[in-house]
């Protein structure tokens, strides 16, 4: 999770895989296996819920969070629900302050019949050296299926973060972090009850090889030895996965000598930053690695999907350390079980795209995202008068709120799903008649505050407009209030300037539809047009997805409704929302 890194080697190539897999190479599948905003990802297998295979990844101010994704077959990935669902189970996630706050890598386990997810809230805007920067809290379920299952968070006290509980064979309980890295590196070790977030003494168990930032940490017990595995050289082109070992859980460790057991750090493979991970078996005992990467090649420029999961066979002789196949956009692994699509939970498969008219009785879809907590009376789904669509109350800031990084219990009216797919088109309908300068509405390529892409309607004084709408020669040059499509953006990095167009007479009082489309790796096209007449869409510009490749969340498709930190409470009505994907790019 950190920002920064050194430099790594790399160990495993693609050449070996044949040598892990030896005579077993039975089937061949795809990276990531869960595309998108899914990082920090933690997998296993729970033959007590009917075989099933569970991944939970991090979420960091994207509410519901901590998505759990489950699997029967390893293929097919459902979004079964989300273990933070409610407010009150951690009410401080309203407070978080920075892009990159929030809820960071969690780790998943099942223990005599209760799933365990710690992880940790981050206030990354706090101090390196302040201990209240890392709030690690504790969420236990009996039914992963059932959102009020999972209870509200247990806190307990580390200055650190990216937890892990583990269950010794005396029957002691023990939760493994990593230490606070700029105020010392390591990975610490304490007994922990988990029922009251009561902790013991933390002691260093490892400090890595020397990569920056070591942390992840996961502890496994095999053939009498504990494993700890971990991630170092931060989450960047230099992050990377080593192991070490000991007779005991409170060490001394040693070092794997073939360490980095995982990492794509100076290759010219498209997967980079390969690191975070975590091990499972399935049915037939064989041991598979899941991991974050991006799909940016090196030159780490265009990754607006953000940190992926991806997976890989591993190859587990006894007595000795695991090894790792590396990562491709196309693999070779264990023989798969068989195909099956039967699982609980309400939400959609992970290769699934969106056909949603909100029919009246229907709620928002499992998969749909806020930023922070939502103020649950903004969205209303077939208003009275207003039937299949979703309603937006405007909220008073926009997405980039107070500045770019916080935004109060005010919050923002702003609803998306993750951008999952290299190619897509991503559509609303959009009927919205501002009558007050400076009312918006629209659709958004939303990564976070201070990163965003907005295409929108907007009430401006007709002499605002910067280019004729495309085609045209419309402009005007009085000061008289009018609906204009604006396009804005924010980044780090470089935006193109804002373009206010008038939007033409022909298409007043008319829903229109606001389009945006990735048409390539490194671009979006936005585009505007009248509902009824989809022959006049028009190209309003090509953008770069650079300015959404950045920090440690991905992508979000949604839309949004504000008065820009004017007066004004006109709705926005959203209709035939639709998101097609169109292709992966993997190599």
């Amino acid at each position: 999770m950190a920002r920064v890194s050194v430099a790594a080697v790399v160990f495993l190539t693609a050449g070996l895989i044949p040598m892990v897999l030896g005579n077993k190479q039975n089937s061949t599948y795809y990276n990531p296996i869960l595309p998108g905003f899914h990082p920090d990802p933690s997998c296993i297998f729970v033959p007590e819920w009917d075989d099933t295979f569970f991944c939970v990844s991090s979420s960091f101010n994207a509410f519901p969070g901590i998505p759990l994704h489950a699997s029967k077959d390893l293929q097919n990935w459902k979004l079964v629900g989300n273990i933070l669902n409610r407010p009150e189970q951690l009410p401080r996630l309203v407070e978080t302050n920075r892009s990159t706050s929030g809820i960071w890598a969690p780790t998943l386990r099942f223990n005599e019949g209760t799933f365990y997810l710690v992880t940790t809230l981050v206030d990354d805007d706090r101090a390196d050296t302040d201990s209240s920067r890392w709030d690690n809290i504790i969420f236990k379920s009996k039914d992963p299926y059932d959102p009020s299952a999972w209870t509200e968070a247990v806190h307990f006290d580390f200055e650190g973060y990216d937890t892990s509980p583990v269950w010794d064979k005396d029957g002691k309980t023990y939760i493994v972090g990593g230490h606070a890295w700029k105020v010392y590196p390591g990975i610490l070790l304490a007994e922990a009850n988990l029922e009251t977030g009561e902790v013991g003494e933390w002691e260093v168990l490892w400090n890595g090889t020397g990569g920056t930032a070591p942390e992840g940490p996961h502890i496994f017990q095999k053939d009498g030895w504990y494993y700890l595995l971990i991630a170092e050289g931060g989450t960047g082109l230099d992050h990377m996965v080593t192991m070490a070992r000991s007779k005991n859980i409170h060490g001394p460790y040693e070092g794997n000598p073939a360490n980095p057991v995982l990492t794509n750090a100076n290759t010219s493979n498209y997967f980079q930053t390969v690191g975070h991970a975590d091990l499972f078996q399935d049915s037939t005992g064989n041991w598979w690695g899941a991991a974050l990467s991006t799909r940016s090649d090196p030159e780490y420029l265009n990754y607006p999907m953000g940190r992926e999961t991806v997976m890989v066979p591993v190859t587990w002789p006894d007595d000795e350390f695991p090894v790792w196949s590396s990562v491709n956009g196309e693999m070779s692994g264990w023989e798969f079980p068989q195909e099956n699509l039967e699982l609980n939970g309400t939400g959609p498969l992970i290769t699934e795209g969106d056909t949603i008219d909100f029919e009246p009785g229907s709620v928002l879809p499992t998969h749909f995202t806020y930023w922070r907590f939502p103020v649950t009376d903004s969205y209303t789904i077939s208003p009275p008068g207003h039937p299949n669509t979703l309603r937006l109350s405007p909220s008073k800031l926009n997405l980039t709120a107070l500045n770019g990084n916080y935004a109060g219990p005010s919050g923002q009216t702003f609803v998306g799903r993750r951008q999952q797919d290299t190619l897509f088109t991503f559509s609303v309908d959009l009927n919205f008649s501002p009558t007050l300068l400076e009312e918006e509405a629209g659709v958004s390529v939303f990564l976070t505050q201070n990163h965003h892409l907005d295409l929108g309607i907007i009430m401006l004084p007709a002499n605002s407009s910067t280019a004729p709408f495309p085609g045209t020669n419309l402009t005007a040059t009085s000061a008289e209030l009018i609906p204009q499509l604006r396009f804005r953006g924010i980044s780090y990095v470089e935006v193109p300037d804002d373009i206010v167009v008038p939007i033409p007479d022909s298409w007043s009082g008319k829903a229109l539809r606001l389009e945006v489309k990735a048409y390539n790796m490194t671009h979006y096209s936005m585009s505007a047009g009248p509902a009824d007449t989809l022959s006049q869409m028009k190209t309003i510009l090509d953008v770069s997805n650079a300015p959404v490749s950045w920090g440690f969340t991905g992508v979000f498709l949604g839309v949004y409704c504000t008065t820009n930190g004017y007066e004004g409470s006109t709705p926005a009505y959203v209709s035939k929302w639709r998101y097609i994907p169109q292709g992966q790019f993997r190599n």
